[in-house]
C-alpha cells in the first residue's frame, strides 16, 4: 500500500506531465489535471495518516534505482550544461561541470557499498510538507486551468503553451513529493536539481526578454546551490561512510562536535538552502520570478521551490543544534528577516510586497533553525503550514484581481470591495491569516519568539531583529488591507471580463481551507505538529528544552483570549459594516472638498484656479527614500554575505 501511495505522490505526476505535454487537446486536460489532483491530495492524506515509516526500495521493475538515479543525474546536468551553452553563460558551465566531476567522484570511488541507504524514511516534518505540496499545490494548478486561458487570451498566441506549462508544473510537484521523501542524499539531489530546471522553464514561460533575464538569474544562483549540495555531499561520503540522512544525523548527534570540519558539509547544505530559498543576497532571483504567470509566482512561493530549501535545513538541523554553526544561521536568518520586511515597506507592487514577505518568512523560519530548540522546530513547522497555505491564497487573488482590473498596483485597488466584492473580501481575508488572531501566522511567528526569549544562547540581537521585522510587517499588511476596504474609489477603473469556474473553487477552497486550519490551530499544533517534532528530537536523543505543551501560546489552552479577541473584532467589524450602510450612497460618492468636489469623467477632483480641473490624489507613504529597494539592497547584500563568509569560511 505504500509502495502504491509513495507511486502516486512521486512517479504519477511525472507521467501525466509527459501525457498532458504529448495530447495537447483541452477537453482532456480539464479531465486529467483536477482528477490527478484529487489521486495526489488523497495518497498524501493516506501517507500522513499512515505515520512515519521506513520503506526500502533498492529497485523498480527489476532496475536498481540507485543505478537509475545516476544516470538521470548525468542526463539532468548534461542538460543544464547544454542550456549554459545556449544562454553563453560560463558561470553556469563551469558550475555544471564541478558538479559533474564532484558526482563521477562521488560515485565511481567513494560509493556506500557496505550500507544500505533505505529508500523512503519519511519523518512527521517529511509528512507534513508532502501533504502541503498535494493539497495547496493541487489548488494553484487546478487554479491554473482557468488563469491560463485568460493568460494566453492577452497574449494573442498563434499556438497554446498550456501543454508545456501543465507538464513542467505536474513535473515540479512530483520533485518536491520526491525530495521531501527521499531519505538517500543523492535522490534528494536528482529531485533538487529537477525543481531547478522546473523554475527556469516556468519563469521564462512568457519568452519575452525580461522573463528570459530573470530565469537565466534564477538558472545560474540555483545551479550555485547544486553545487553547493554535491559538495556536501562528498563531504558526508568522505567522513561519516553514508548518504543515509538518517544515519548522519544518528552519528552526528552521537559525536560532541562544536566546531570542527566535520560541520563543513552542513554548512554547503545551508548554502544550498539558501539559493534555494532565496535569502539574502539571493533573494533577486524570487523577485525576478514575478515576471512569470500567477500560478508559477504561487507554486514557488507557497508550495514548491522555497520551501525546499526550509525542508532540508529543518532536516538536518539535529546534526549541528549547539554549535556556533547554529547561533550564526539564526542571525542569518534574522537579519533576512528584518532586512526583506523593511523592503516590502516600500512596495506598492502587489506581487513584490508577497516576494518580500515571503523571503522574510523564510528568514524567520531558518531563524528557528538555528535556534535549534523543539520549541523552535514546532514554531518552523507551524510557520511553514500555515504560510504556504495564506501566501498561496495571495498570490491567486492577486493574479486574479490584475487580469480583471490592469493592474497589480496596491493603490490601484483603492475601493476594490466596490468593484469586486468576492474577490475583494478573500483577498482581506488572506491578509488577516498572515497577521491578526486567532489564525495560524500569528501563532506560529508569536511561538518563535517564546522560543527565542526561552533560548539559553545570548539571542537578544536576534529577538530585536524579529520584533522590529513584525512592527514592518504589522504595517505593509495593514496598508494593503485598508486600501482594500476603503471606500475612496477616485478613479473607475474598467474591470474586465469574469473569474474561470476554476479559479473561483481554488480561491474559495484555498480560503475555507486558511480559515478552518487557524480556528483548529490548537488541534493542528497538538495532534500534528507536536508530535512529529518531538518525535524527532526523541530519535535522535536531544534535550527537548523549551517544547512546554502546556505553557502560554504552546498549549490548547492558551488559545482561549485569542478567539475571545477574534470575536470581539469581528463583531466591532459588523458594527462598523452596518453603519456605513445606513449613510445614503450620495454622501460618500464623492470626497469632501469643501463642497467643490466634481467627477469628470472616471476621475474625481475639483475645480481648481481658473476653473481647471484637479485630479485628486490618494495615496500611501512608501518611505521610499529610507527603505527602497536602491538605497538599502546594496548594503543588506553586503552584510548577508559576510554572515555567508563566516558561516563557512569560520570551519576552515
Amino acid at each position: 500500500m505504500l509502495n502504491f501511495l509513495i507511486f502516486c505522490c512521486v512517479a504519477l505526476p511525472f507521467i501525466v506531465g509527459l501525457a498532458l505535454y504529448c495530447v495537447p487537446g483541452g477537453a482532456m486536460r480539464k479531465i486529467l489535471v483536477p482528477s490527478t489532483v484529487v489521486v495526489m491530495a488523497m495518497a498524501a492524506i493516506g501517507l500522513g495518516a499512515n505515520g512515519p515509516f521506513h520503506l526500502e526500495a533498492q529497485d523498480f521493475l527489476g532496475l536498481p534505482l540507485d543505478a537509475a538515479f545516476t544516470f538521470l543525474d548525468f542526463i539532468l546536468l548534461g542538460y543544464i550544461l547544454f542550456l549554459g551553452w545556449n544562454l553563453r553563460s560560463r558561470l553556469i558551465m563551469g558550475m555544471t561541470v564541478l558538479q559533474l566531476a564532484g558526482l563521477v567522484y562521488l560515485k565511481g570511488v567513494l560509493t556506500d557499498q557496505a550500507t544500505p541507504v533505505t529508500g523512503f524514511a519519511p519523518d512527521g516534518l517529511s509528512l507534513i510538507m508532502v501533504i502541503i505540496i498535494c493539497v495547496v499545490g493541487g489548488l494553484i494548478t487546478i487554479y491554473s486551468l482557468g488563469y491560463m486561458d485568460i493568460h494566453e487570451e492577452h497574449l494573442h498566441l498563434r499556438a497554446s503553451r498550456k501543454p508545456r506549462f501543465f507538464a513542467i508544473v505536474f513535473c515540479f510537484l512530483g520533485a518536491m513529493n520526491g525530495l521531501v521523501l527521499c531519505n538517500n542524499l543523492a535522490w534528494m539531489f536528482f529531485f533538487w536539481e529537477v525543481t531547478t530546471l522546473c523554475s527556469f522553464f516556468l519563469i521564462s514561460h512568457d519568452r519575452t526578454e525580461i522573463a528570459n533575464t530573470n530565469a537565466f538569474r534564477a538558472l545560474w544562483m540555483n545551479v550555485l546551490g547544486g553545487l553547493a549540495f554535491v559538495s556536501a555531499m562528498l563531504f558526508i561520503q568522505k567522513s561519516l561512510g553514508t548518504l543515509s540522512t538518517e544515519i548522519v544525523l544518528q552519528k552526528m548527534t552521537a559525536l560532541d562536535i562544536k566546531n570542527t570540519a566535520m560541520l563543513m558539509p552542513f554548512a554547503f547544505l545551508c548554502l544550498a538552502a539558501f539559493t534555494k530559498s532565496a535569502q539574502v543576497p539571493f533573494e533577486s532571483w524570487l523577485c525576478g520570478a514575478m515576471v512569470a504567470p500567477t500560478p508559477v509566482s504561487a507554486l514557488l512561493h507557497s508550495a514548491t521551490m522555497v520551501k525546499a530549501g526550509t525542508y532540508l535545513l529543518l532536516r538536518m538541523a539535529p546534526a549541528f543544534a549547539g554549535t556556533t554553526m547554529s547561533t550564526i544561521v539564526a542571525l542569518f536568518g534574522a537579519f533576512t528577516f528584518v532586512g526583506t520586511c523593511m523592503l516590502a515597506v516600500s512596495q506598492s507592487d502587489a506581487k513584490k510586497i508577497l516576494a518580500y514577505s515571503t523571503i522574510a518568512n523564510l528568514g524567520l523560519i531558518i531563524t528557528c533553525v538555528g535556534i535549534n530548540t523543539a520549541a523552535s522546530m514546532v514554531a518552523a513547522t507551524m510557520i511553514i503550514v500555515y504560510h504556504s497555505v495564506s501566501k498561496g491564497l495571495l498570490f491567486m487573488c492577486v493574479g486574479s484581481i490584475e487580469q480583471r482590473i490592469g493592474s497589480r498596483d496596491i493603490e490601484d485597488m483603492r475601493g476594490l470591495y466596490s468593484a469586486m466584492p468576492r474577490t475583494a473580501t478573500i483577498t482581506t481575508i488572506g491578509i488577516f491569516t498572515m497577521m491578526l488572531p486567532p489564525f495560524g501566522m500569528l501563532i506560529g511567528k508569536w511561538m518563535a519568539i517564546e522560543a527565542i526569549a526561552r533560548a539559553t544562547q545570548a539571542m537578544t540581537p536576534i529577538l530585536f531583529f524579529i520584533a522590529l521585522g513584525s512592527a514592518f510587517t504589522v504595517l505593509f499588511w495593514a496598508r494593503w488591507a485598508g486600501i482594500l476596504i476603503s471606500s475612496a474609489n477616485l478613479r473607475e477603473y474598467p474591470v474586465r471580463g469574469i473569474h474561470r469556474p476554476t479559479v473561483i473553487f481554488a480561491l474559495r477552497t484555498l480560503c475555507g481551507v486558511a480559515l478552518l486550519f487557524s480556528f483548529i490551530s490548537p488541534m493542528v499544533l497538538k495532534d500534528f505538529v507536536g508530535p512529529s517534532v518531538s518525535g524527532i528530537y526523541a530519535r535522535f536523543n536531544l534535550r527537548a528544552e523549551g517544547f512546554i505543551p502546556g505553557a502560554n501560546f504552546t498549549g490548547v489552552e492558551g488559545y482561549s483570549w485569542i478567539y475571545l479577541l477574534f470575536v470581539l473584532l469581528a463583531l466591532g467589524a459588523w458594527f462598523a459594516w452596518r453603519a456605513t450602510r445606513r449613510v445614503p450612497e450620495k454622501a460618500h460618492s464623492l470626497p469632501y472638498f469643501s463642497g467643490l468636489a466634481v467627477r469628470r469623467g472616471n476621475e474625481v477632483g475639483f475645480n481648481g484656479p481658473m476653473n481647471v480641473f484637479e485630479p485628486a490624489r490618494v495615496s500611501n507613504y512608501y518611505l521610499a527614500q529610507y527603505f527602497g529597494e536602491e538605497r538599502i539592497t546594496r548594503g543588506i547584500d553586503v552584510i548577508s554575505t559576510a554572515f555567508l563568509i563566516v558561516l563557512v569560511g569560520g570551519l576552515l
